[in-house]
Protein backbone atom coordinates (compact mmCIF):
# COMPACT_ATOMS: atom_id res chain seq x y z
CA UNK A 1 0.00 0.00 0.00
CA UNK A 2 1.47 2.96 -1.23
CA UNK A 3 1.92 6.23 1.87
CA UNK A 4 -0.02 8.94 2.12
CA UNK A 5 1.69 11.76 3.36
CA UNK A 6 0.74 14.80 5.70
CA UNK A 7 1.24 18.24 5.82
CA UNK A 8 4.12 20.07 8.17
CA UNK A 9 1.95 23.00 10.06
CA UNK A 10 3.58 24.12 13.33
CA UNK A 11 6.41 21.40 13.60
CA UNK A 12 3.69 18.79 13.41
CA UNK A 13 2.55 16.94 10.87
CA UNK A 14 -0.85 16.60 10.83
CA UNK A 15 -3.52 15.15 8.25
CA UNK A 16 -5.48 18.00 6.49
CA UNK A 17 -8.77 18.87 8.28
CA UNK A 18 -10.60 17.78 5.07
CA UNK A 19 -9.18 14.83 5.94
CA UNK A 20 -8.45 14.19 2.05
CA UNK A 21 -5.66 13.26 -0.52
CA UNK A 22 -4.96 13.06 -3.77
CA UNK A 23 -2.94 10.77 -5.99
CA UNK A 24 0.69 11.62 -6.64
CA UNK A 25 2.43 10.29 -10.19
CA UNK A 26 6.09 10.32 -11.65
CA UNK A 27 6.51 12.29 -15.05
CA UNK A 28 5.93 8.82 -16.35
CA UNK A 29 2.49 8.73 -14.40
CA UNK A 30 3.54 5.95 -12.32
CA UNK A 31 1.49 6.15 -8.63
CA UNK A 32 3.85 7.27 -6.40
CA UNK A 33 2.02 7.88 -3.44
CA UNK A 34 -0.83 9.92 -2.06
CA UNK A 35 -0.60 13.62 -0.58
CA UNK A 36 -2.63 15.27 1.67
CA UNK A 37 -5.30 18.29 -0.07
CA UNK A 38 -5.35 20.99 1.90
CA UNK A 39 -7.73 23.09 2.61
CA UNK A 40 -8.96 26.53 3.55
CA UNK A 41 -8.85 25.83 7.09
CA UNK A 42 -5.41 24.53 6.96
CA UNK A 43 -4.22 27.66 5.35
CA UNK A 44 -5.30 29.52 8.70
CA UNK A 45 -3.61 27.19 10.69
CA UNK A 46 -0.62 27.48 8.74
CA UNK A 47 -0.53 31.14 9.21
CA UNK A 48 -1.47 31.20 13.21
CA UNK A 49 1.65 28.92 13.06
CA UNK A 50 3.75 31.10 11.29
CA UNK A 51 2.70 34.40 13.08
CA UNK A 52 3.19 32.90 16.45
CA UNK A 53 6.83 31.38 15.50
CA UNK A 54 7.23 35.01 14.10
CA UNK A 55 8.52 36.88 17.03
CA UNK A 56 10.90 34.30 18.14
CA UNK A 57 12.60 33.61 14.93
CA UNK A 58 13.09 37.56 13.94
CA UNK A 59 14.34 37.83 17.31
CA UNK A 60 17.00 35.88 17.47
CA UNK A 61 20.57 36.93 15.79
CA UNK A 62 21.48 36.35 12.45
CA UNK A 63 24.32 34.36 13.65
CA UNK A 64 22.39 32.00 15.02
CA UNK A 65 19.94 31.77 12.05
CA UNK A 66 22.80 30.79 9.91
CA UNK A 67 23.84 28.49 12.15
CA UNK A 68 20.15 26.87 11.71
CA UNK A 69 20.40 27.00 7.95
CA UNK A 70 23.69 25.09 7.52
CA UNK A 71 21.92 22.49 10.10
CA UNK A 72 18.91 22.34 7.61
CA UNK A 73 21.69 21.60 4.61
CA UNK A 74 23.08 18.69 6.93
CA UNK A 75 19.86 16.99 7.63
CA UNK A 76 19.19 17.32 3.85
CA UNK A 77 22.32 15.70 2.92
CA UNK A 78 21.77 13.30 5.16
CA UNK A 79 18.69 12.42 3.09
CA UNK A 80 20.64 12.50 -0.33
CA UNK A 81 19.41 9.00 -1.86
CA UNK A 82 15.19 9.69 -1.24
CA UNK A 83 15.85 13.43 -2.80
CA UNK A 84 17.66 12.40 -5.69
CA UNK A 85 15.00 9.34 -6.28
CA UNK A 86 12.15 11.26 -5.83
CA UNK A 87 13.68 14.35 -7.65
CA UNK A 88 14.23 11.35 -10.42
CA UNK A 89 10.72 10.62 -10.37
CA UNK A 90 9.25 13.97 -10.43
CA UNK A 91 11.31 15.65 -13.26
CA UNK A 92 12.07 12.75 -15.24
CA UNK A 93 16.08 13.24 -15.19
CA UNK A 94 18.57 10.39 -14.45
CA UNK A 95 20.22 9.21 -11.43
CA UNK A 96 23.27 11.67 -12.01
CA UNK A 97 21.25 14.87 -12.90
CA UNK A 98 19.09 14.21 -10.30
CA UNK A 99 22.08 14.03 -7.57
CA UNK A 100 23.58 17.41 -9.06
CA UNK A 101 20.16 18.83 -8.54
CA UNK A 102 20.14 17.51 -4.57
CA UNK A 103 23.54 18.49 -4.43
CA UNK A 104 22.95 21.94 -5.66
CA UNK A 105 19.71 22.50 -2.99
CA UNK A 106 22.03 21.76 -0.16
CA UNK A 107 24.64 24.34 -1.62
CA UNK A 108 21.38 26.66 -1.77
CA UNK A 109 20.74 26.48 1.97
CA UNK A 110 24.70 27.20 2.70
CA UNK A 111 24.63 29.91 0.66
CA UNK A 112 21.81 31.74 2.54
CA UNK A 113 23.34 30.78 6.08
CA UNK A 114 26.23 32.79 4.72
CA UNK A 115 24.34 35.57 3.77
CA UNK A 116 22.22 35.56 7.17
CA UNK A 117 24.41 37.89 9.18
CA UNK A 118 25.86 39.92 6.38
CA UNK A 119 22.84 41.17 4.62
CA UNK A 120 22.09 43.75 7.04
CA UNK A 121 25.40 45.30 6.31
CA UNK A 122 24.90 45.46 2.62
CA UNK A 123 21.09 46.53 2.75
CA UNK A 124 21.35 48.80 6.10
CA UNK A 125 24.01 51.16 6.82
CA UNK A 126 24.70 54.61 8.52
CA UNK A 127 23.42 57.76 6.69
CA UNK A 128 25.23 61.15 6.77
CA UNK A 129 23.07 63.73 8.13
CA UNK A 130 24.07 67.51 9.45
CA UNK A 131 23.37 67.12 13.25
CA UNK A 132 24.31 66.12 16.79
CA UNK A 133 23.23 62.57 16.44
CA UNK A 134 23.39 59.32 14.03
CA UNK A 135 21.46 57.89 11.74
CA UNK A 136 21.10 54.29 10.94
CA UNK A 137 19.63 52.51 8.66
CA UNK A 138 18.76 49.01 9.03
CA UNK A 139 16.69 45.93 7.31
CA UNK A 140 13.76 44.01 9.74
CA UNK A 141 11.78 41.45 8.72
CA UNK A 142 8.65 42.24 7.08
CA UNK A 143 6.21 38.94 8.76
CA UNK A 144 4.54 36.29 7.35
CA UNK A 145 5.08 35.77 4.07
CA UNK A 146 3.41 33.38 1.75
CA UNK A 147 5.25 31.34 -0.86
CA UNK A 148 4.19 29.41 -4.17
CA UNK A 149 7.17 26.86 -5.31
CA UNK A 150 8.41 26.86 -8.63
CA UNK A 151 5.98 23.82 -10.24
CA UNK A 152 8.66 23.16 -13.07
CA UNK A 153 11.36 22.40 -9.71
CA UNK A 154 10.12 20.76 -6.67
CA UNK A 155 13.23 20.40 -4.85
CA UNK A 156 15.52 23.56 -6.20
CA UNK A 157 13.37 26.20 -6.73
CA UNK A 158 11.45 25.40 -3.51
CA UNK A 159 14.68 25.78 -1.71
CA UNK A 160 15.30 28.57 -3.68
CA UNK A 161 12.08 30.36 -3.07
CA UNK A 162 11.87 29.12 0.91
CA UNK A 163 15.78 29.75 2.07
CA UNK A 164 15.97 33.13 1.38
CA UNK A 165 12.46 34.63 3.16
CA UNK A 166 13.32 32.77 6.69
CA UNK A 167 17.10 33.77 5.88
CA UNK A 168 16.08 37.43 6.94
CA UNK A 169 13.71 36.47 9.78
CA UNK A 170 10.27 36.22 8.58
CA UNK A 171 7.99 32.89 8.77
CA UNK A 172 6.81 31.11 5.80
CA UNK A 173 3.55 29.31 4.59
CA UNK A 174 4.71 27.51 1.64
CA UNK A 175 2.76 25.81 -1.38
CA UNK A 176 4.41 22.89 -2.90
CA UNK A 177 4.38 21.72 -5.95
CA UNK A 178 0.83 20.11 -7.22
CA UNK A 179 1.96 17.58 -9.19
CA UNK A 180 5.34 16.71 -7.80
CA UNK A 181 4.96 17.53 -3.63
CA UNK A 182 7.55 15.05 -2.54
CA UNK A 183 10.28 16.07 -2.55
CA UNK A 184 8.78 19.24 -0.43
CA UNK A 185 7.04 16.39 1.88
CA UNK A 186 11.13 15.45 2.35
CA UNK A 187 12.00 18.59 3.22
CA UNK A 188 9.36 18.87 5.99
CA UNK A 189 10.68 15.91 7.17
CA UNK A 190 14.52 17.06 7.39
CA UNK A 191 13.42 20.51 9.02
CA UNK A 192 11.85 19.12 11.73
CA UNK A 193 14.67 17.16 12.70
CA UNK A 194 16.76 19.95 11.96
CA UNK A 195 16.90 23.31 14.66
CA UNK A 196 14.77 25.10 12.83
CA UNK A 197 11.84 26.05 15.61
CA UNK A 198 8.09 25.01 14.97
CA UNK A 199 6.26 27.13 12.59
CA UNK A 200 9.13 29.21 10.62
CA UNK A 201 8.37 27.40 7.87
CA UNK A 202 4.44 25.21 7.59
CA UNK A 203 4.08 23.48 4.36
CA UNK A 204 1.13 22.69 2.22
CA UNK A 205 0.12 20.39 -0.33
CA UNK A 206 -2.63 20.02 -2.53
CA UNK A 207 -4.37 22.14 -5.22
CA UNK A 208 -2.75 25.70 -5.87
CA UNK A 209 -6.39 27.20 -7.47
CA UNK A 210 -8.04 25.74 -3.75
CA UNK A 211 -5.00 27.07 -1.68
CA UNK A 212 -3.65 30.28 -3.48
CA UNK A 213 -6.59 32.63 -2.74
CA UNK A 214 -7.23 32.63 0.82
CA UNK A 215 -3.16 32.49 1.71
CA UNK A 216 -3.33 35.74 -0.69
CA UNK A 217 -6.56 37.16 1.15
CA UNK A 218 -5.49 36.84 4.28
CA UNK A 219 -5.08 39.90 6.77
CA UNK A 220 -2.16 38.11 8.61
CA UNK A 221 0.10 37.34 5.57
CA UNK A 222 2.39 40.29 5.27
CA UNK A 223 4.12 39.35 1.71
CA UNK A 224 3.72 36.57 -1.21
CA UNK A 225 6.14 35.42 -3.74
CA UNK A 226 4.60 34.57 -6.41
CA UNK A 227 7.29 32.50 -8.35
CA UNK A 228 4.94 29.62 -8.63
CA UNK A 229 1.13 30.96 -8.98
CA UNK A 230 1.13 30.67 -12.76
CA UNK A 231 -1.59 31.99 -14.71
CA UNK A 232 -3.35 32.96 -10.86
CA UNK A 233 -0.47 35.55 -9.95
CA UNK A 234 -2.81 38.94 -11.16
CA UNK A 235 -5.44 37.32 -9.31
CA UNK A 236 -3.13 36.64 -6.06
CA UNK A 237 -1.83 40.02 -6.92
CA UNK A 238 -5.16 41.50 -6.66
CA UNK A 239 -6.36 40.15 -3.28
CA UNK A 240 -3.00 41.33 -1.65
CA UNK A 241 -3.72 44.79 -2.69
CA UNK A 242 -6.83 44.67 -0.55
CA UNK A 243 -4.61 44.06 2.45
CA UNK A 244 -1.61 45.91 1.43
CA UNK A 245 0.46 43.47 0.66
CA UNK A 246 4.78 43.17 -0.53
CA UNK A 247 4.36 41.60 -3.64
CA UNK A 248 7.67 39.42 -5.59
CA UNK A 249 6.36 38.69 -9.35
CA UNK A 250 7.13 35.84 -11.00
CA UNK A 251 10.13 36.17 -13.09
CA UNK A 252 12.65 34.57 -15.09
CA UNK A 253 14.47 32.60 -12.50
CA UNK A 254 17.28 30.55 -13.79
CA UNK A 255 17.39 28.41 -10.27
CA UNK A 256 20.89 26.82 -11.32
CA UNK A 257 22.82 30.34 -10.73
CA UNK A 258 24.99 29.21 -7.79
CA UNK A 259 24.98 33.11 -7.14
CA UNK A 260 22.14 34.72 -6.93
CA UNK A 261 22.66 37.78 -4.38
CA UNK A 262 19.97 38.99 -2.80
CA UNK A 263 17.22 39.25 -5.14
CA UNK A 264 15.08 37.34 -2.86
CA UNK A 265 15.96 38.69 0.22
CA UNK A 266 15.49 42.48 -0.25
CA UNK A 267 12.01 41.91 -1.28
CA UNK A 268 10.77 40.49 1.89
CA UNK A 269 12.65 42.78 4.28
CA UNK A 270 11.45 46.58 5.06
CA UNK A 271 14.08 49.32 6.21
CA UNK A 272 13.98 50.59 9.86
CA UNK A 273 15.96 54.21 10.55
CA UNK A 274 17.20 54.84 13.69
CA UNK A 275 17.95 58.45 15.08
CA UNK A 276 20.09 58.26 17.85
CA UNK A 277 21.93 61.63 20.35
CA UNK A 278 25.26 61.88 20.13
CA UNK A 279 26.64 61.97 23.27
CA UNK A 280 28.92 65.01 24.64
Amino acid sequence: MRRTYKLYVGGAFPRSESGRSYPVTSSAGVHLANAALASRKDVRDAVVAARKAFPGWSGRTAYNRGQILYRIAEMMEGRRAQFAEEVAAAEGVGAGRAQAIVSAAVDRWVYYAGWADKFGQVLGGANPVSGPYFNLSEPDPTGVVGVFAPPGSPLLGLVSVLAPVITAGNTAVLVASERAPLPAVTLAEALATSDLPAGVANILTGRLAELAPPLAGHADVNALDLTGAGGLAAELEALAATTLKRVLRPGQDDWADPDPGLSRIRPFVETKTVWHPIGR
